[in-house]
């Protein structure tokens, strides 16, 4: 789906039908219920107030997840200053569609926005596209300029999702492209063995401090909440 001649309106498509797989597959639910917990710690510590949460989310693609933190924000009353980034220059109009004026869009590196005061970093469907230097180049960037936390909201895998994800995408009537990447993603996806190693060799001073979790139906999770 990120091949260079893909005409935009073909590349809107897809991401209009991944979406519409996400909803099916409750791919929001790790990331709300990750805003939950730190807002809860946040309380706990009185550090809820009126200044608004700074939060990236890299890879924002067709910005349904940023939609979705954004209408948490409204619902809990959490002030929010969302900026999404992502490489490909065709997903951002498809996201301003989506969003209005709700979040800032960035095409290009997320790497370049260090140091810009973010609070939380999150991610959903990225890292499983990552080599493994990238992916350990990412947990310490979300680890240095995460200051209340970071997700890597992600998939897992087994053989079931992997088997049976073609028939939910024929079901459901998503472009060929869908169909073909949402099998590899999962065959590219992780086990929770294999976060434990990545996050010992990238964050050797606080893997003990990140928390892998699973999510129905298969999702798996890395969350660091400070």
């Amino acid at each position: 789906m990120d091949a260079a001649d893909l005409p935009p309106a073909h590349y809107a498509k897809v991401l209009a039908d991944l979406s519409r797989i996400n909803g099916l597959t409750l791919a929001r639910r790790p990331t709300m219920g990750f805003l939950g917990r730190v807002r809860a710690r946040g309380v706990e510590a009185g550090g809820i107030g009126a200044k608004p949460w700074r939060i990236l989310d890299v890879g924002f693609g067709a910005g349904d997840m940023l939609l979705a933190i954004a209408r948490w924000g409204d619902a809990h009353g959490v002030a929010l200053d969302l900026v999404g980034v992502d490489l490909n220059p065709k997903s951002a109009p498809v996201a301003a569609a989506r969003l209005g004026d709700r979040a800032r869009l960035i095409t290009g590196d997320y790497r370049d926005l260090a140091g810009q005061g973010w609070d939380i970093i999150l991610s959903s469907l990225v890292t499983h596209h990552m080599d493994g230097g990238q992916r350990r180049d990412f947990l310490r960037f979300m680890e240095a300029e995460g200051t209340r936390g970071w997700l890597v909201n992600d998939l897992h895998r087994q053989r079931l999702p992997f088997a049976g994800y073609p028939l939910l995408a024929s079901l459901a009537l998503v472009d060929p492209i869908v169909r073909r990447d949402g099998q590899l993603s999962v065959g590219r996806s992780f086990r929770r063995a294999e976060w434990q190693a990545t996050l010992a060799d990238a964050l050797s001073d606080t893997a003990s401090q990140c928390r892998i979790f699973r999510s129905f139906p298969y999702r798996l999770c890395v969350e660091r909440i400070r």
